[in-house]
């Protein structure tokens, strides 16, 4: 059976909707940090280096939106524990963002000298 490329430029494709939400430079990092299994806000902090308080709160509630998080209470008085993991629609991320990393590595030997980036 021939593999169907769908025509990612037209904005009514389901491909390039779903390229969008994840062409955050936020949103990939946060996924590939929850791969290790459920944290806390501060721990995903610290793990994605360079993402402010804001942004990760906005990301992460974009992300439960899109059915790719879970938000979990842990503990309802304050100060209150929430635990964010990835929903099984997320962690079918694993296996591109795998291959992603793994071309990435490959790829890094040939770039050309003076290539920006």
């Amino acid at each position: 059976m021939a593999l169907i490329i769908p025509d990612v430029l037209e904005e009514s494709c389901a491909t390039r909707q779903a390229l969008e939400r994840l062409a955050s430079k936020w949103r990939v990092l946060i996924v590939y940090a929850l791969l290790a299994g459920p944290q806390r806000h501060a721990e995903l902090r610290r793990r994605v280096a360079g993402i402010t308080q804001k942004v990760l709160t906005e990301t992460l509630r974009d992300m439960q939106s899109d059915g790719l998080v879970l938000r979990r209470v842990l503990k309802e008085d304050p100060p209150q524990h929430v635990e964010y993991s990835l929903t099984a629609l997320g962690k079918t991320l694993q296996e591109p963002l795998a291959a992603i990393c793994a071309w990435a590595l490959e790829s890094a030997d040939r770039r050309q000298p003076g290539a920006a980036g």
